[in-house]
This record gives C-alpha cells, structure tokens and sequence, in this order.
C-alpha cells in the first residue's frame, strides 16, 4: 500500500561520460537550457559534474577525473558514456528508510548536508541502475528548494524547447523482473502496455524495455515533453548527432522528444 499523502516524484536523471563538456554543449544546444550548478562536492568521489532544469526535473552529468572511481568503472562496463542514476525525491525519506530495509533493499550511501538526506541504493538490489530517494527541507514546493542543483536554479529554467521530463527508460534482457523490483521497491504497481511495463511515479513513467543493445542494463533513455520536434531534430543533426526514430543520441542515452499538447 502506498502512503496517501506522501510524494515520489521523477527529479533527476544522471548520465556519466568520459568527457564532460561535450555532452553539456550538447544538451545545451540541442534543448536550448543552461547549466544551473556545478557542485563541487562531488570532487570527493574524484569527479566533476553539471546540471541543467528541464522544467523542474534536472539532467545531470558526471565525469571522472581521476582514475579508478565508481563512475569509471561503471563506464567500462557500460562500454562508454550512458545512463547512470535515476534519482526521485519525497517528503517522507525515513518510511522509505523504513521500507527498503524491510524488504531487504541495501543502502549503498547515505547522504546528509544542511537541509537535504538522500539513500542511494545499492545497484545489485535494483537492477543495474543507481536509484536515489532524497528529501530537501522545503521541497514539496517543485519549484522551490532542492539541494543538489544549487540556489536560485529555477532562475535558469528555460521552456523554450522543454517543457518537462516526463518519463525514463531502463533496458534489460528480463524487463518484466527488473520492472517487478522497481515496483516492490516504490510502492507502485508494474504494468504492461505492450512490449514494455511501465511503474509510474507521480509526475512521469518509469518504463522498462528489452535492451536494445550489448551494453547491459541501465537507464537508456529520457522522455521529454518539447514545444516542436523537428527544431530538435534539426539541430542535433546540425551538431552531427544521431537521430534515430524520432529520438536524439546525447550522451550515449536516448532523448525521446514528445510533443506538448497545445
């Protein structure tokens, strides 16, 4: 049963990349937004990072930079840049403490700051995606705080091109298991539609998909809601970049542009 009153919703999604500022350029470009944070924490880990507001969801980057990190290795595994967190926020982080520890979901790291907790979950008890649950004091306003993009980042939101994440993709050779998990592990219920099942949160779908390729499993691919999809074909062919039924190849992840209803 799934807790009425408290809220799950898709916030970030987090590639890694062997080099940093290409596929920021890139996205940049493409999408027509602009970097808000680049957190300096994470030189800890021996990376450095971007973020970027599609509306009040974030795509963010990593790169390492330094040998032998975590990122590093999931890259050689993934054999090159791609999906590496899928990344939600709530307002209720210890039910969910609560939760996976009962269900026997490990925490791989548990982060703390001023005014912000997260549980990063260990990747062999969710599939072979990194899955964050975080809270931000303040947060339940989606356009307020939230502590990994840094201040004021709703001052760089811009809705020219996209208007909103709405949706992730994971592959995996067994969809329908790895969709079962993400569905025990979020209170949600799996479903199929077609030849994919999805768990929805509460501002997008989560849908899991046959891999459509050797790398293994992981976060593939972002559905985003755009304004006009061929200005978004147009200028990622301009920069040289796939495009592939409809969608746009950018950092070794699919961006499935969808159209606004008007």
């Amino acid at each position: 049963r799934a807790y009425s009153n408290m809220f799950l919703r898709l916030r970030q999604l987090c590639l890694v990349a062997y080099d940093l500022e290409p596929v920021v350029e890139d996205l940049k470009a493409v999408f027509d937004i602009e970097v808000c944070h680049r957190d300096p924490a994470v030189a800890k880990y021996g990376l450095h990072n971007a973020l970027l507001p599609m509306g009040n969801s974030f795509v963010e980057i990593v790169a390492p930079t330094k040998d032998k990190t975590a990122a590093g290795r999931y890259l050689d595994r993934r054999k090159g840049d791609g999906g590496y967190m899928v990344i939600l926020d709530t307002d209720e982080l210890d039910r969910w403490q609560k939760h996976v520890d009962a269900i026997g979901v490990r925490v791989a790291a548990r982060l703390t700051s001023e005014g912000y907790r997260g549980l990063q979950l260990h990747p062999r008890d969710t599939g072979g995606t990194l899955l964050e649950i975080n809270w931000s004091d303040g947060g339940a306003d989606v356009n307020a705080a939230y502590h990994p993009a840094g201040a004021g980042w709703n001052t760089y939101v811009r809705t020219t091109v996209v208007k909103a994440i709405v949706g992730a993709e994971l592959q995996s050779d067994r969809p329908e298991r790895l969709a079962a998990k993400w569905s025990e592990i979020l209170r949600k219920p799996a479903r199929q539609i077609d030849a994919e099942w999805r768990v929805d949160v509460d501002n997008a779908s989560l849908r899991f998909v046959s891999a459509r390729d050797d790398r293994g499993e992981g976060l593939s691919g972002i559905d985003l809601q755009v304004t006009e999809r061929p200005r978004v074909w147009d200028v990622a062919r301009g920069r040289g970049l796939a495009v592939t039924d409809g969608s746009v190849l950018i950092g070794g992840v699919r961006f499935n542009p969808i159209e606004a209803k008007r």
